[in-house]
């Protein structure tokens, strides 16, 4: 079954009252079955529709500047870079692929 105007599964453990991020599993109900995807449809003994609206993820609003602060410390620094330094980036690919030079 899914939403008419979402067109996303229904009974999803996200849209379940047992449903809390807290918990090992994300579960509140201790006998039910463990399940991989949370936003998919699966067919849990234990499910019962959530009457509380869906706050959103863990993370709240600024998840996407987590993401992007994990993203610039991953690759080091700032996006913008300098022009000295991606040239030096070239030319350490570039000598890294050279051709050897031939015994002629």
């Amino acid at each position: 079954m899914t939403c008419d105007n979402c067109g996303r599964d229904l009974r999803a453990c996200m849209q379940c009252r047992h449903y809390d991020t807290s918990y090992n599993n994300s579960c509140t109900e201790p006998m039910a079955d463990p399940v991989v995807e949370k936003d998919r449809r699966n067919f849990c003994e234990y499910f019962y529709f959530s009457r509380a609206a869906f706050a959103g993820g863990a993370k709240g609003p600024d998840r996407a500047a987590d993401a992007r602060a994990k993203l610039e410390g991953l690759f080091g620094g700032s996006g913008a870079k300098s022009k000295d330094s991606v040239s030096d980036a070239r030319a350490k690919l570039e000598s890294l692929f050279k051709k050897p030079k031939s015994d002629e």
